[in-house]
């Protein structure tokens, strides 16, 4: 029996575990990637620190990780279309595909999805199988580096294109690595102006050189006045709300220009009060709820921004590290000393 590196999620409380677990076989209708680049997202940090949440949702033991690139090296028998040595990524989210949001084309909001790193097995391992339906082939411009992050993109691309922004002025909440994928992206699509308000300094910085035209530290008292100046006294017509924050979510509906859209893709940890009549009816605005990557639509916007302005991101990776040294990464990011990190399962 063959084994690879791996790092687990074994045993309840904080932390993980880098051991071994035999290399998976592919079935009829899926392939076997050699991973060689992952991501460690914001929900791999909640696995790591072992909060309610996960509390909740994961069975252990459970190798966890959803962002990856990797090749193809076994193909299963009814598989056609992928095969052997190509380059691939993959939609981490695995669903029915027979409930009547698959058959609508919204398998985003699938009633019976399964999630790699969470509900199975996931990318943090040398190799991992995935259905043949949810394997992306990276195109041969596209480096690793950002085919990797194909997925937390894919978030920040559906929070953004859910509405028009083109001659726009977005606010954004929170400059996570979702928050600030959204900047260049939202540019990109023709956003006038981005505003981002972030309590981290390092991370301010980051929406600077990612592109962002006000920056504004959340724990000033004079931020309403600030953004009402920068946007004409009416306030920006798009809100994406990255945080999860329930200050901030109150925050960017009441600075929410009348008729504005808000697209909310950040997870408040407890129920948030709002006042809806004077908040979202008398207001007239809408609200789209994001979860996950349309597929494939948003695959498909990924990698042409990615072909065009992939550069853009680059200042949002700043991390790489080896498998070994994977819990640096969680410790930089739970210090909110880091943006993206990568680790090179080859390394």
């Amino acid at each position: 029996m063959t084994m690879m590196k791996v790092v687990k999620k074994e045993e309840p409380g904080k932390g993980v575990s880098i051991t071994t677990a035999s290399v998976p076989e592919p079935g009829p209708e899926e392939v076997l990637i050699k991973v060689k680049l992952a991501g460690i997202c914001g929900t791999d940090l909640h696995i790591y620190k072992w909060d309610e949440w996960s509390k909740s949702r994961l069975k252990l033991p459970i190798i966890i990780g959803h962002e990856f690139v990797g090749e193809i090296v076994e193909v299963g028998s009814n598989v056609k279309h992928l095969k052997k040595g190509q380059r691939v990524s993959a939609e981490g989210h695995i669903t029915c595909g027979y409930c009547r949001y698959c058959q609508n084309g919204k398998g985003h909001i699938c009633q019976d999805v399964k999630i790699i790193g969470v509900d199975t097995n996931g990318c943090f391992a040398e190799f991992i199988t995935m259905p043949a339906g949810n394997v992306w082939p990276v195109h041969d411009a596209i480096p690793d580096r950002y085919a990797a992050l194909f997925d937390p993109i894919g978030n920040a691309m559906h929070t953004v294109m859910s509405q028009p922004v083109s001659m726009k002025t977005v606010l954004i909440m929170g400059a996570g690595s979702i928050g600030l994928f959204a900047i260049p992206i939202a540019k990109v699509n023709g956003a006038e102006k981005v505003i981002v308000v972030e309590p981290n300094p390092y991370k301010r910085d980051l929406a600077v050189k990612s592109g962002a035209d006000l920056v504004i530290d959340s724990n000033k008292t004079d931020i309403d006045s600030e953004i009402m100046s920068f946007t004409g006294n009416t306030g920006p017509d798009v809100f994406l709300e990255m945080s999860g924050n329930p200050g901030a979510l109150r925050k960017g509906l009441d600075l929410l220009s009348k008729g504005g859209t808000a697209s909310l893709l950040g997870i408040p940890e407890r129920e948030v009060p709002i006042n809806i009549a004077d908040e979202i009816i008398f207001k007239g605005i809408t609200i789209h709820g994001i979860t996950g990557r349309r597929m494939f639509e948003t695959w498909y916007q990924c990698q042409s921004f990615l072909l065009k302005d992939g550069k853009t991101i680059e200042p949002i990776i700043t991390h790489t590290l080896s498998i070994d040294n994977i819990e640096d990464g969680f410790h930089l990011m739970e210090n909110n000393l880091a943006a993206k990190v990568l680790v090179d399962i080859e390394l």
